[in-house]
């Protein structure tokens, strides 16, 4: 599973049940990256999507549970340390800010066999710039 996150600087995802921030950037960035496979979210993340809406776009709320090996999931508001054995990439991006936050990103890339494959600096539309960070799980 590709695992795909959008983060603060203090690596939080929503406050009070929304969202931080958005982009029309990333989330083309996100239709591009997840091209040819799957991309799972809830219901309540799609609306970012809008007209940008890839094909393969699928929403449920257990949408974790229902992704296969391949396919990409875009996480908000959820726990997923207990996807941990299934996730073989993870995506972030990084706003380069500090928001208010009550959730907050629950997997330590510190820990375990991930490592750093691909960091990209690009503008966004409503942020300067937004780091994407990629992540694989190798073994050593």
């Amino acid at each position: 599973m590709h695992l795909i996150i959008c983060l603060d600087d203090r690596n939080g995802m929503s406050f009070n049940r929304r969202r931080q921030s958005r982009d029309r950037a990333v989330t083309a960035d996100i239709v591009r990256t997840s091209a040819g496979r799957m991309l799972w979210m809830s219901p309540a993340s799609a609306v970012l999507f809008g007209d940008d809406t890839p094909c393969s776009l699928r929403t449920a709320e257990d949408f974790l549970d229902r992704a296969a090996k391949d396919d990409c999931c875009f996480v908000e508001d959820r726990d997923v340390r207990p996807y941990l054995p299934q996730i073989g990439e993870i995506i972030l991006y990084r706003w380069n800010r500090v928001y208010p936050a009550d959730r907050y990103c629950d997997i330590d890339l510190t820990v375990g066999d991930w490592t750093l494959r691909e960091t990209t600096d690009f503008p966004g539309f409503s942020h300067a710039k937004i780091t994407k960070e990629v992540y694989c799980k190798c073994k050593h």
